[in-house]
């Protein structure tokens, strides 16, 4: 319980209990751990992880990204289009990310310049990058057809392991190490949590902000590209309510809706436990609906917990 996720550590591991224990006991009836049911699980993770990630590293900043889902699909249809028209998808794929990271860098700048909500600002972007999908490509489904050797790089198995889950356990072990061990990390605490007292230490708190909205730009390009080179093709409304369910697993991951407080593993539990929620439901054939409920219910439940530590660690 000292540790930053150790309460979301705590349900996710009874949760698994839970799990483990009704396979076992009745393995026709919920098949929690059968292959094909770990596999899906797999290969579902990285795309709200990447997400979750972005928008994690700006919530602790104190600002917010709301479209994420948006940028998600957009670079992603980029991408696609691009190597429709012949382009290689290891160019595509990068000029993917660099769109994901201007429009990142976009949002924070009209926050910053003009002293505007992010709420709003990103709000906009959603509706707008919404929008422009239809008016690029249509409301049509776009194929993606890469050389085989980037499908074995992103959506291929090693050892078993569904690759982009590795890729998602790097980029784990990466941003913890940016987060938590690296000054920026430091940089980042300190302008979410009193941005006055950051710049009277010498932090420049504005590119602080920019570098948090180019991340959470970046990763919603990067999950973009995961998600496509699993299925082979893009829908133009694939990503609308992932960016809320992205700032639902930061927040029940233990982010403070305020900033300056959050870990990058209690990010990655927040989007596990969502999706092992998602994934008993459909086990249980539950109505979709009850997915709905209980996200509803953990994302609440998290907030008052986690404004009640806010309160003791004040007092």
């Amino acid at each position: 319980m000292a540790m930053p996720a150790g309460a979301i550590f705590l349900v996710f591991m009874t949760l698994q209990i839970v799990c483990i224990a009704g396979a076992l006991l009745y393995p026709d009836q919920f098949r929690y751990l059968s292959p094909q049911n770990l596999t899906i699980l797999m290969k579902a993770i990285p795309v709200l992880g990447c997400l979750a990630l972005g928008a994690g590293v700006l919530m602790i900043a104190g600002e917010f990204d709301l479209s994420i889902g948006s940028v998600y699909t957009f670079t992603a249809i980029l991408m696609a289009s691009l190597v429709g028209a012949g382009l290689s998808a290891f160019i595509a794929a990068p000029l993917g990310i660099l769109a994901g990271i201007m429009i990142g860098l976009l949002n924070g700048h009209i926050t910053l310049r003009f002293g505007l909500p992010s709420f709003i600002v990103t709000l906009g972007g959603l509706l707008f990058w919404r929008g422009a999908v239809l008016l690029y490509n249509g409301a049509v489904q776009v194929r993606f057809d890469p050389e085989p050797i980037f499908t074995s790089l992103f959506s291929g198995t090693l050892l078993g392991i569904n690759a982009a889950f590795i890729w998602i356990v790097l980029f784990v072990v990466g941003f913890h190490y940016l987060v938590h061990r690296h000054r920026f990390g430091n940089h980042v605490f300190a302008t979410g949590g009193n941005r006055g007292a950051a710049e009277a230490i010498g932090i420049n708190t504005n590119r602080v902000k920019l570098v948090a909205f180019a991340i959470a730009g970046g990763m919603a390009a990067v999950a973009g590209i995961l998600a496509t080179a699993r299925v082979g093709s893009v829908q133009p409304g694939q990503g609308a309510g992932l960016e809320l369910q992205a700032i639902a697993a930061c927040v029940i991951g233990g982010l403070s809706l305020r900033g300056g407080r959050g870990s990058i593993i209690g990010i990655f539990l927040g989007v596990l436990l969502i999706h092992t929620i998602t994934d008993v439901l459909l086990l249980l054939r539950a109505p979709g609906f009850y997915l709905d409920m209980f996200i509803a219910t953990l994302i609440v439940l998290a907030a008052i917990f986690n404004h009640l530590i806010e309160r003791r660690g004040l007092a």
